[in-house]
């Protein structure tokens, strides 16, 4: 097929697969059964032959952090010589990124091909929603890719998630914190509840430090599950040694029995021998995903899925997470972030504080309606010069206006714009040498500023 034509073919699939209910461009919605209802998605995986179990699998909830650990998961497995499929949401740029076998996304055509494949069995069952179908796809593809295993990260919550019909060998949950209430719960317990709904009966469970709230239902749902339990903060311990623009380093050590009384001890961790470990991704928080992904890395490892130490170094050395502080030009420096609730923007202003002490932000900021905009540019307003009050193409973006409004209820200096492309234009030609340009709100707005770079709208050394 020619480029014309597979465009053709790929943007028909596209339109398929959002014919469909997709609850996230949905406005307003209810985590319900009647709109969640895993029945759906088993039937449609029995009617496939349940492709999912033709491996073992990770899977992995949270509120933050989840992507960046299940990426880092996949970076090792793949350097410890496994083919590896890794599902995400949502993506960043294409939907060909949601699936992965080895770090490299489907192709348009293996995706059209698989739509095709799929429609037959997809009109037998009523009410499919778009993630659904597109869980499905993923979980056919890693079955004829033949991988090893895979990593899957869930998309909304967990207990009633597309994803949950796995059976893991490792279930990890990583930060929560308060996000999407109107569908998971207005307090942590009740968040941390409908994660949980990953665990399954004796498959060990590690989770990421977490507020008391969260761990404690963590520590009840795994003891009824008959499930080990290991924490980042308590069975392993991180030391930082330094860090700046390139990466930051970090020891483990220290490494207790905890639950399970196998951690780390055949690498001698457990008798407080530290390990050097290195990750090009930025922020303190990033180390705690890494050690997330360690202690379930470390549990494949016992089980038999082998995961040498050189490949958890190698694998963490090349992990690639794009979106997430990430910086994409120096001339003007420009740095794209996800951050999009209250946590993120603290651990953003963090991150901030930590790598570009003292420079002022210039914030490209877009969000969903259904963000708390005030708190997240309360949290980042120290450092801020001025706001370019935005959005992006998505459905549920806010209008700029309204973000316009919160700024200045914290006198904080804004400009509404149309576009996320104007915007940059902007900020670029006021950012001057002493300015940071930071794009941040939602996935989206960092995307659209990744791919203006990325096709060449925006000249980086050129103001």
């Amino acid at each position: 097929m020619t480029n014309e034509q597979v465009d053709k073919k790929y943007q028909s699939a596209m339109d398929y697969l959002y014919s469909f209910v997709d609850y996230s461009m949905t406005r307003a919605l209810r985590y319900s059964p009647e709109k969640f209802d895993l029945g759906r998605m088993a039937a449609l995986m029995e009617a496939l032959g349940d492709p999912q179990k033709d491996y073992p699998c990770l899977h992995i909830a949270g509120t933050k952090g989840k992507g960046s650990t299940a990426a880092f998961c996949a970076s090792v497995l793949i350097n410890a010589g496994h083919k590896v499929g890794l599902y995400i949401s949502p993506h960043l740029e294409d939907y060909t990124e949601r699936i992965q076998v080895n770090g490299k996304s489907i192709s348009q055509v293996e995706l059209v091909n698989l739509v095709e494949y799929i429609k037959p069995f997809v009109v037998r069952i009523p009410a499919l929603t778009t993630f659904e179908i597109t869980t499905a796809l993923g979980f056919i593809y890693f079955s004829r890719q033949k991988v090893d295993l895979m990593v899957v990260e869930v998309g909304l919550g967990g207990r009633l998630d597309a994803t949950n019909i796995i059976t893991p060998v490792v279930s990890i949950i990583t930060a929560l914190s308060l996000d999407h209430m109107n569908v998971l719960g207005n307090t942590l317990s009740e968040i941390a509840g409908e994660k949980c709904g990953i665990i399954k009966p004796g498959v060990p469970v590690v989770s990421s430090p977490q507020p008391t709230e969260a761990l404690e239902v963590i520590r009840e749902r795994a003891k009824a599950a008959g499930s080990t339990l290991t924490i980042v903060g308590r069975d392993i311990l991180l030391e930082p040694v330094n860090h700046n623009l390139e990466g930051q380093d970090f020891y483990i050590k220290n490494v207790t029995a905890g639950d399970s009384g196998k951690i780390g001890a055949h690498r001698g961790l457990a008798s407080g021998q530290p390990e050097l470990f290195h990750i090009p991704l930025l922020g303190a928080h990033q180390m705690d995903n890494a050690a997330t992904a360690f202690a379930a890395l470390e549990i494949c490892d016992q089980i038999g899925l082998p995961v040498p130490l050189k490949a958890i170094k190698k694998g963490f050395r090349s992990v690639k997470w794009p979106g997430r502080f990430e910086i994409i030009s120096k001339n003007p420096f420009v740095v794209v972030d996800s951050a999009h609730n209250l946590d993120s923007a603290r651990r953003l202003r963090q991150t901030l504080d930590d790598y570009l002490p003292g420079k002022e932000i210039l914030l490209i900021f877009g969000a969903s309606e259904d963000k708390d905009v005030l708190g997240i540019l309360e949290n980042l307003a120290p450092r801020i010069k001025r706001v370019y009050a935005t959005k992006s193409e998505h459905p549920r973006a806010l209008d700029p206006r309204e973000i316009a409004r919160q700024c200045l209820k914290l006198n904080i200096d804004v400009v509404v714009v149309d576009t996320v492309e104007e915007s940059l234009a902007l900020a670029c030609r006021n950012s001057g040498d002493t300015k940071v340009i930071l794009a941040t709100g939602s996935i989206f707005i960092a995307a659209a500023v990744k791919m203006i770079y990325r096709n060449g709208r925006m000249n980086p050394h050129e103001k």
